[in-house]
């Protein structure tokens, strides 16, 4: 929530880019642009026959169904918290507990 004195009409935090949040920015792109490159190297670095087309079918599609369902599940997390499915469980008292008539409400 913004600040009402905040005239700038952005939130806590916009607009502070100290040298620490410069630093991690910096760092994890260089981890991103290494791990795409030790990819790149290994896929293209493997002796032996090439791959069939069925192959790269197989493996375009299977990392296209596991993103399917990530984005799915993810999906599905969004939508369950916005919409209270993620409350915390209550514990209520049946009417027959409150009676007495001597069954366990647990």
């Amino acid at each position: 929530m913004a600040n009402p004195d905040d005239k700038t009409g952005r939130g806590p935090g916009a607009g502070r880019t100290g040298p620490g949040t410069i630093a991690l920015v910096v760092a994890l792109f260089g981890i991103l642009l290494a791990s795409v490159w030790f990819a790149a190297r290994a896929f293209t670095s493997v002796q032996g026959p090439p791959m069939p087309e069925s192959g790269y079918v197989a493996m375009a599609l299977g990392v296209g169904f596991s993103l399917l369902i990530g984005f799915t599940l993810m999906a599905l997390l969004f939508y369950s918290n916005r919409h209270g499915y993620d409350e915390p469980a209550r514990h209520e008292r049946s009417s027959d507990a409150r009676r007495g008539n001597g069954t366990d409400p647990r």
